[in-house]
């Protein structure tokens, strides 16, 4: 702030520069609106241009519970709208009459200084000021000088009264809080894929939707081709997300949930834990592409085409000689079966020429479409469909010997085996880890259409073959895969991210790693973090930032107390600000819910039966679903009962320290069994 300026007048200015600001945004707005769809050249032309208007229109929206800018730096070149070298830092691009920027988006090359200058990398900029908002409007104004070495570098106040901001609803974008490593990994370059260790509250699933919210901007006209999709762990946390992107000015982004991605039929069967973990290992698809090719039979019998008066006739070795050559290419199953009537139609043009005839390419093309070359090629090469080629081989011993080729023990392909196979594909029923079986063999027929960049959150819960699904879907593009080793809830869940990054097909790849907690306070961490030597051995802790340690209360009563208990916590901290989550073992959640109800506290469900699209500020969330959420303040029910529901202790600790972590200010243990050994500390 210049010297000879009050902090009144200063606050004053800037405020008369939003209202500018806000002027030209309504200006830009007016602007877009006017504009005539209908000049098209077409119809199809004049639809299009409705659509992008649209969107532009959408896009000039000012909130009126937010500033247009959140920051300002100061450098001695590059002149800004203000003045030599001043540049305002917002969540869109606005500029004055005459096209000058009036504010800077956020991801524009030149915002990069407001994340990361610093007093010993002030790149180029004097001063950096942050901005106090409140409904809008500017409260406060923080000044670091980067170039006074005089000026001790200090912690802004601002920034940790952002980051602690009481808050209700789903996620909110981070675009004023972005510390320099998080913006590091947001402005990583498309063709880099990139793997993000995040311990709670490190905002890593921010960064990933911040990042993709970068690659749109920064490469608007690949990406708006080839796409750009989110893949979260259920739907609980992708309503907690779907607000952030919109709020940034990205409405196409599509998302959706591992689950969901290979949803080809309704999972409807239910299976060991033994046989789901050995359907999602890797060796499944070697033991599927042998299924399937193993439906390519040899050529017996010679091919004969009956053409006119003549006869013409291909040996079965000459035909087997085909088959081969095509199998050997190294393509889908379909697109080779789609060329053997043309190599075998080509194979007769030969013999047609040879006797003196002259066929052109419509004879080849009639030969190739005749009934006799459709008759042979089915007995050779059958059409293959993923749900009939996974029943054919569930439903036979010897198909699944033939196909493990030696790779699975006789118990493991037991394990495989439906001793009571359902009579058709039709009436058979899928188990969840099938899915993805079907998925692969969907591939494995004919490839799956592939996304510019795809950003795969708790991605550490999936197994191989989730995994190789979700890395079909970006084998020529990239990747943003956000996890936590220590959160792994699934028993397939991956202890190493070169190994998970190699089923992705992502080898080449950046790892980072998040430990510095924005969003956890240190009071919460320490406490979970008791578990980490169990579950997690080798993982260091995080670290919380956060001047404010929370508050974090661990009360044992009775278990005929415990519904009071529970009511009167929630009581309490509903005197308080911010989202309420009251997290209990999947079993418990009903009866927990109609405690609430009987003591009138109005809640919203979290569990999959009991979807609920209202804005609750109390939400009573199953163990099960917490990860990736978030809440102001948290009340944890039986923590050991969380931990036994899951199939291995190490399972059941790292659940716990999932629901011990979504608290942002306040965490309260309500138990009336014994806690886990490793909390007793």
């Amino acid at each position: 702030m210049p010297e000879t300026s009050s902090y009144a007048d200063e606050l004053a200015h800037e405020r008369a520069y939003l209202t500018d600001a806000r002027a030209d945004l309504a200006r830009m707005r007016a602007s877009a609106e006017s504009l005539d769809a209908s000049r098209g050249s077409d119809a199809d032309s004049a639809a299009v241009l409705a659509e992008v208007l649209a969107r532009r229109v959408a896009a000039l929206q000012d909130d009126p519970h937010t500033t247009l800018f959140f920051g300002r730096i100061d450098s001695d070149g590059n002149a800004g709208p203000a003045g030599s070298g001043r540049h305002y830092i917002g969540r869109r691009h606005v500029s004055s009459p005459s096209g000058d920027p009036v504010v800077l988006d956020w991801r524009a090359p030149m915002s990069t200084a407001f994340y990361r200058a610093s007093h010993t990398e002030p790149m180029g900029v004097s001063l950096r000021r942050r901005f106090g908002v409140d409904r809008g409007q500017i409260t406060a104004i923080e000044d670091e000088h980067l170039t006074n070495r005089a000026e001790p570098e200090k912690s802004s106040d601002i920034l940790a009264s952002e980051i602690e901001r009481p808050r209700t609803g789903p996620m909110r974008d981070i675009v004023s809080t972005i510390q320099p490593e998080q913006d590091e990994i947001v402005r990583a370059d498309l063709a880099t894929s990139v793997c993000v260790q995040g311990a709670p509250g490190t905002g890593k699933t921010a960064v990933g939707l911040h990042r993709a919210a970068w690659l749109l901007y920064t490469h608007r006209d690949r990406l708006d081709r080839s796409g750009v999709l989110v893949v979260g762990p259920n739907r609980a946390f992708l309503e907690h997300i779907n607000a952030v992107l919109p709020a940034l000015g990205e409405v196409r982004v599509e998302h959706t949930t591992a689950a969901e991605l290979v949803a080809h039929a309704p999972a409807k069967a239910t299976e060991s834990t033994q046989a789901a973990v050995l359907k999602g290992d890797p060796r499944m698809a070697d033991l599927l592409r042998n299924a399937l090719w193993a439906r390519v039979t040899r050529a017996d019998e010679a091919l004969v085409i009956p053409r006119g008066a003549r006869k013409w006739r291909i040996p079965a070795y000459e035909v087997q000689e085909i088959v081969d050559e095509l199998k050997s290419r190294g393509v889908r199953y379909e697109a080779a079966r789609t060329m053997l009537p043309m190599r075998l139609a080509h194979a007769v043009l030969l013999r047609m020429e040879r006797s003196g005839d002259s066929p052109d390419d419509r004879v080849q093309a009639a030969i190739a479409k005749s009934a006799a070359m459709r008759g042979y090629v089915a007995t050779i090469w059958p059409a293959a469909e993923p749900r009939q080629v996974l029943f054919d081989l569930w439903s036979s011993a010897d198909r699944i010997a033939e196909a493990a080729d030696g790779a699975l023990s006789g118990n493991e392909q037991a394990i495989l085996l439906w001793h009571k196979p359902a009579r058709t594909k039709g009436s058979a029923k899928w188990s969840a880890a099938d899915l993805a079986l079907l998925d692969e063999l969907g591939d494995l027929i004919e490839r799956t259409p592939c996304l510019g960049h795809v950003v795969l959150d708790e991605a550490q819960d999936l197994s191989p073959m989730q995994l190789r699904a979700v890395g079909r879907r970006c084998s020529t593009g990239s990747v943003t895969v956000l996890g936590d080793i220590a959160q792994g809830t699934t028993p397939w869940a991956t202890d190493s991210w070169q190994e998970a990054m190699t089923h992705l097909g992502q080898q080449d790849h950046h790892l980072e790693v998040l430990d510095r907690g924005f969003r956890v306070p240190a009071s919460v961490i320490e406490f979970a973090a008791r578990l980490l030597p169990s579950m997690a051995p080798g993982l260091g802790a995080p670290s919380s930032v956060r001047s404010n340690p929370g508050v974090l209360e661990v009360r044992q009563v009775d278990s005929s107390a415990l519904p009071t208990a529970v009511t009167e916590s929630i009581t309490a901290a509903m005197r308080s600000e911010g989202s309420i989550g009251v997290i209990a073992p999947n079993a418990d959640v009903a009866k927990v819910s109609k405690a609430l109800r009987f003591a009138g506290i109005e809640h919203g469900r979290l569990d999959a039966d009991h979807g609920d699209d209202a804005d609750h500020r109390v939400q009573l969330v199953p163990a099960t679903v917490a990860k990736g959420l978030e809440f102001d303040q948290v009340l944890v029910l039986e923590p050991a009962a969380i931990a036994a529901a899951e199939p291995d202790e190490r399972t059941g600790l790292r659940r716990l320290y999932v629901v011990l972590t979504r608290a942002v200010s306040a965490l309260t243990v309500l138990h009336s069994e014994p806690l886990p050994d490793q909390l007793c500390g």
